[in-house]
């Protein structure tokens, strides 16, 4: 039986453990960290990548995972809806809209599906990994005092951003680069939300029969204070992504009661505040509701800060000898189309289809030519709307949303179309 060494178990690692398997190689995914943690926070998993976990048989877990509730739109910072989609429109022209679930509910199915298709003992913890012979197919490790040389006819390097193995495989790539914005995840429990919370002072919430949508003079929908409100006086968490000068905040209620919030900002890297609660107070506590009930309910202990780093530079190829690169590993990207995942996803299910045990380097090259195209170029198209999200200057930010308003007015169903490329993306197995 072949063999395949996985690096990293993390969500590509996984899943290409998984799939391989399922392929009948036998499969040893290592993971440094003594434990998968329930670090992070929420992630997206699109259309795209349900149809590539269809493959490996998870794709109706992850279905049963969603919590939709109307529709999902880009705002202002003042409320205004830009453009508008709803699940059935998704359903409609992808044949599946979107989950938005925990990363550590993702990681845990796919650790369960790892064990499920080649039983206990292919995830070995605490295991790091110091060096890998590409041409020879061997991985030294190290767990402990101990010491060991694992044999592969295939390795497959999910080290993440900073892989170790890609900077040895393409020492003259420049690597990762700051996208130019600081990014904050966090997680509220929706029992913590009091609608007295977002009230004003002295206001009370708005009767459910003010609830309405109109448009101003240029197209874009006025959201009034009610939307924010239900008949009873409950906040509601509508999913959706605001943009304001230079900035970006995105909330998405989970399953289990869990709101899910993403913000980022442009500063220069490496910055911290004592409070990133407070810091995200001061910079968008005078946003729409229900982004200030949000922040003010927030625990600070599970806000994280991370700066954006991304392949401006795409690989040349994603393999050499017996090693294949996969995620972001492979093509790092910021997370403004929230393809991350789903691109990692993708690759993990192409490599298990492509790689031959019997002729590994003929395979690898296959998978190299079936992912560098396109994931170069959904790194393009996520970076190109972070540009756009990064603009201060008043006049270009309301000529941004100004367009984006009256694009979505003359074409109601912009938003998916322009997922068209990225959404319509179907397994090899199906072409």
């Amino acid at each position: 039986m072949a063999r395949a060494v996985v690096i990293g178990g993390g969500i590509g690692g996984l899943s290409a453990g998984v799939a391989l398997l399922r392929k009948g190689w036998d499969v040893t995914v290592l993971e440094r960290a003594p434990a998968i943690e329930p670090v992070g926070s929420g992630l997206a998993i699109a259309a795209n990548a349900l149809k590539a976990l269809d493959v490996i048989g998870l794709g109706d877990r992850i279905r049963a995972l969603a919590h939709a509730e109307g529709p999902l739109g880009l705002r202002r910072a003042d409320g205004r809806w830009l453009a508008r989609a709803t699940e059935e429109e998704a359903d409609d022209a992808y044949g599946d809209s979107v989950v938005v679930l925990l990363r550590a509910t993702l990681l845990d199915v796919l650790t369960g599906a790892l064990a499920e298709a080649g039983g206990p003992g292919r995830l070995r913890l605490d295991t790091t990994v110091t060096e890998v012979d590409a041409e020879r197919g061997v991985v030294r490790t190290e767990a402990g005092d101990l010491e060991a040389d694992l044999e592969a006819d295939l390795v497959v390097a999910a080290d993440g951003i900073h892989s170790a193995t890609r900077r040895a495989l393409f020492p003259g790539h420049p690597g990762p680069v700051y996208a130019g914005v600081t990014a904050w995840r966090g997680l509220i429990p929706l029992a913590d939300l009091k609608a007295t919370e977002a009230q004003e002072p002295g206001t009370r919430a708005p009767s459910r029969s003010l609830v309405s949508e109109r448009r101003d003079g240029r197209g874009a929908l006025r959201v009034p204070r009610s939307e924010s409100w239900d008949g009873r006086g409950a906040l509601r968490v509508p999913r959706s992504e605001s943009w304001g000068r230079g900035t970006v905040f995105g909330v998405h209620q989970l399953a289990g009661d869990l709101v899910y919030v993403y913000a980022t900002d442009v500063a220069p890297p490496g910055g911290t505040a004592a409070d990133e609660r407070e810091e995200l107070l001061r910079r968008f506590g005078g946003w729409h509701e229900p982004i200030p009930a949000l922040l003010r309910a927030a625990d600070p202990a599970r806000i994280t800060r991370n700066d954006v780093y991304y392949h401006a530079t795409p690989l040349p190829a994603f393999h050499r000898g017996r090693v294949a690169l996969v995620g972001d590993a492979a093509h790092a990207m910021t997370p403004n189309l929230g393809q991350g995942a789903c691109q990692a996803i993708e690759d993990a299910v192409v490599l298990a289809h492509l790689a031959d045990p019997g002729a590994s380097g003929d395979g690898l090259a296959a998978y190299s030519a079936a992912r560098t195209r396109r994931t170069a170029r959904v790194v393009r198209r996520s970076m190109t709307l972070c540009r756009l999200t990064k603009w201060r200057n008043p006049a270009a930010v309301w000529l941004r949303d100004a367009g984006v308003a009256a694009a979505s007015r003359l074409s109601p169903d912009l938003m998916l179309r322009s997922m068209d490329e990225v959404l319509r993306w179907r397994p090899p197995a199906e072409a």
